[in-house]
């Protein structure tokens, strides 16, 4: 950050860890930071944790996120804040977000859920401040990247319309064993529920839906090979900002060769039941541990035809390791969802921009060569 901003966390997890951490080490001028959890103890370590890591002097507090409902202590830290970084579960999104339209702040979240942002872009839509949503690793980043390759490649060739949009994410593991070949980097839940639910695509230039897991592929990268499926959120709005000019275009989920077909296999012995995520994340729980040495995989590519009938494609690939900030050290997954999110804070603190604004409305450019994306994306 270029000036003091007083800074609210929401949720004192992984994400909000790395968060806080790097605003502490990164900004130019330290923010005043609020972290704010449902379990106060939880918080209080965080807090204690990135104390311990920083180099630099930063004011950093605590605060009970009371599940009833606003407290005294709430209502005061809001009426200090500037912004509130959501790092909770996406079924809260809407509640946190109605707390920062409340209190004149400006807001920015992580959730691939897309129900809940279609809350939020409805709550905002009249907003005196600036909403950013689905402003991770993926949804985030990665759509920002794919839209950047596709303004790119329609100003190189002089097109307005391209044959293909792909984009893809891997949060995985350096090594993976049978029978399912993964493990744990990030949230159980957040897994289970893009396995379930359904994917937003274009198909014949048109916005439509695709059940997860049911164009699964093969993708060399880098020289390795991966597989590739449809999973739900991480498209976010690019459907519906480029139907009409996109014959086809669709976000996928990487993985280890050998994964979707087990995970295809525990969905299909769950039959018809109620509540199939629950389920779903209980059973890989039970066999899938979690593993702290991780690598993120990031692939983006357009194709089309140039102005003389010459098939073309652009396409990047990017490979994220575990990186130390300050004294600690951050799984990559931490780094490439913390990032992004504030990178949209900042361009919330330093702007004047009011309501909603999705990935498409981000300028590409500014934001993947911005002060806090570098260092872990590198430039585009």
């Amino acid at each position: 950050m270029k000036k003091h901003h007083t800074i609210i966390i929401a949720g004192a997890g992984g994400i909000a860890q790395a968060v806080a951490l790097i605003l502490s080490e990164w900004s130019k001028v330290p923010p005043t930071i609020y972290i704010g959890n449902r379990t106060h103890s939880k918080a209080q370590k965080l807090v204690e944790w990135i104390k311990s890591g920083i180099t630099k002097s930063c004011n950093i507090e605590s605060f009970l996120l009371s599940e009833e409902g606003l407290t005294k202590e709430m209502k005061e830290i809001f009426k200090q804040g500037e912004i509130i970084l959501d790092c909770l579960p996406g079924t809260l999104a809407p509640k946190i977000a109605g707390y920062a339209k409340d209190y004149n702040m400006h807001y920015a979240n992580l959730t691939e859920y897309i129900a809940e942002t279609q809350q939020i872009i409805k709550l905002a839509k009249d907003a005196t401040t600036g909403f950013v949503l689905q402003s991770g690793l993926a949804p985030g980043y990665i759509d920002v990247l794919a839209n950047h390759l596709f303004k790119e490649f329609c100003t190189d060739f002089q097109v307005d319309k391209v044959d293909s949009l792909v984009f893809k994410v891997g949060a995985l593991t350096k090594n993976a064993v049978a029978p399912h070949y993964y493990g744990f980097t990030w949230s159980p839940v957040g897994v289970a529920t893009e396995y379930i639910k359904e994917a937003e695509v274009i198909r014949d230039f048109k916005k439509t839906r695709r059940p997860s897991l049911s164009e699964r592929a093969a993708i060399i990268i880098d020289g390795i090979t991966y597989e590739e499926d449809l999973t739900s959120g991480g498209a976010a709005n690019l459907p519906d900002a480029l139907s009409g000019q996109v014959n086809s275009l669709d976000y996928k989920t990487l993985r280890h060769s050998g994964h979707y077909a087990w995970v295809q296999e525990q969905i299909n012995n769950l039959g018809t039941i109620d509540r199939p995520i629950e389920a779903l994340q209980l059973i890989m729980e039970k066999q899938i541990p979690h593993i702290e040495d991780d690598q993120i995989i990031v692939y983006a590519a357009v194709q089309g035809k140039d102005t003389h009938g010459i098939l073309r494609r652009n396409e990047i690939s990017k490979k994220i390791l575990p990186q130390k900030v300050g004294k600690h050290q951050l799984r990559a997954i931490q780094t490439t969802t913390a990032a992004p999110l504030i990178q949209s804070a900042q361009l919330l603190l330093e702007s004047s921009f009011k309501g909603v604004i999705l990935q498409s409305e981000i300028d590409p450019k500014e934001f993947l060569n911005g002060n806090f994306i570098v260092p872990i994306y590198g430039n585009v």
